[in-house]
């Protein structure tokens, strides 16, 4: 007997658009792991791959706009996490992973990336004694790259605040963790050197896991560093965290409050030193005046012996003078700089988010995506989409029930 029920008879067409609404629908962002294998860089700058395992594979590609920010750029034989999107190619009907990001696969694959990663740029000379620059003697002028937001920057002009001769801070502010972060932390370098913003630059930021700290063992970061023509201390986590761009810096600090005494140490120094020769040339004037009273009693000339002492005391009087005068000169130089850096915190804290929300405003987000980007349009939105509304205290959950885009353009 025959069924008299008819199948549907699909034009290959139809099925692949079926399977490519299918696929798509099912999973709109993914991660993948597995190893790489016929990696193929294209001449428009994207790169192509297999991504297998012992018993299936997958093609991948990573376009030329998401192949500059990845955190590692793929190669054969790695071990990876590729996260992306499946895409369907309708006219070959066949599928691939449109890869968003490229990151080793565990700690220890991490740690073996960086460790290659290392010799191939310590054999190109980049973290070479020889080629370290020394800090300035007394720099007047220091350049800080780190997050605006963070403990490093508070740690920093604590630490020269607390000085009596601190330099002036330029802050040159990044995101200092992320995808995005290597390139801004690069740009902030050159933009240092390009615009000679101080005399010594430093790069910080705190401590965190290695995952965290990647962006300072990013060859983007690490280049910038041996090619800037400024002096760089690096400040990076704690002291047990050591970075490829700390090896590839003039000086290397264990943290960002070190880097900030390194500095400070030597402006400090200055008024030390200065103190210390006003020392010498007293005690130098008075052994020279004792010498020339033992001769004078030997020679019987008294009046010529109180003249001298006279002269000893006009002296120390003059150098007291010179003494005072040198720390009310550092005093005035001082107090325009402490009021800058208590200006420069408040103005931190006022542009902190918290300090923003606290003023009647919220923070956006999708509940459902994993980096939980800030949404700051509402065209990013559609109807149903659940989203995470965060104020100043306090979080709240909610869905969008009617959107009403404002498509006024500013005149």
């Amino acid at each position: 007997m025959f069924s008299s029920e008819r199948r549907p008879v699909w034009s290959v067409s139809e099925l692949t658009r079926a399977i490519k609404g299918q696929l798509e629908d099912t999973f709109p962002s993914l991660s993948v792991e597995g190893e790489i294998s016929n990696c193929r860089p294209s001449a428009a700058g994207h790169i192509y791959f297999t991504l297998k395992d012992s018993t299936a594979m997958i093609s991948a590609a990573l376009f030329r706009g998401k192949a500059s920010r990845v955190e590692e750029k793929p190669q054969d034989g790695m071990h990876v996490v590729v996260t992306g999107k499946i895409d369907v190619y309708a006219p070959r009907g066949s599928y691939q992973i449109i890869v968003d990001n490229v990151k080793p696969a565990g700690k220890g694959a991490l740690l073996e990336a960086l460790e290659k990663r290392k010799r191939a740029l310590g054999a190109e000379g980049l973290f070479d004694q020889e080629k370290k620059q020394p800090l300035p003697p007394y720099p007047r002028r220091v350049a800080v790259i780190t997050s605006p937001t963070g403990a490093a920057v508070r740690d920093i002009l604590q630490v020269l605040a607390r000085r009596s001769a601190a330099p002036r801070v330029t802050l040159l502010p990044t995101i200092v963790q992320g995808s995005e972060a290597p390139e801004k932390i690069a740009a902030q370098i050159r933009r240092a050197a390009a615009y000679n913003l101080g005399d010594v630059v430093i790069i910080a930021r705190g401590g965190g896991s290695l995952e965290d700290l990647m962006a300072f063992n990013e060859e983007v970061v690490v280049r910038a560093v041996a090619a800037c023509p400024l002096p760089v201390i690096s400040g990076v986590g704690h002291e047990i965290d050591i970075s490829l761009a700390d090896l590839a810096s003039d000086v290397r600090a264990a943290t960002p409050s070190a880097a900030a005494e390194l500095v400070s140490d030597r402006s400090e120094d200055l008024l030390l030193r200065a103190r210390g020769f006003r020392r010498e040339a007293a005690g130098l004037i008075s052994a020279r005046l004792d010498t020339a009273g033992h001769r004078l009693d030997k020679a019987g000339i008294r009046e010529l012996s109180h003249l001298a002492a006279g002269r000893l005391e006009e002296a120390m009087r003059g150098s007291d003078e010179a003494r005072r005068e040198l720390e009310r000169a550092a005093a005035e130089r001082l107090q325009p700089l402490r009021r800058r850096l208590e200006l420069a915190g408040r103005s931190l804290n006022d542009a902190s988010p918290k300090a923003v929300m606290a003023r009647g405003y919220a923070r956006v987000s999708l509940i459902n995506d994993p980096r939980g980007r800030s949404i700051s349009d509402s065209q990013h939105l559609k109807e149903n989409d659940e989203i995470k509304v965060e104020f100043a205290r306090g979080t709240a959950d909610a869905r969008i029930s009617k959107l009403h885009n404002d498509s006024k353009k500013e005149g």
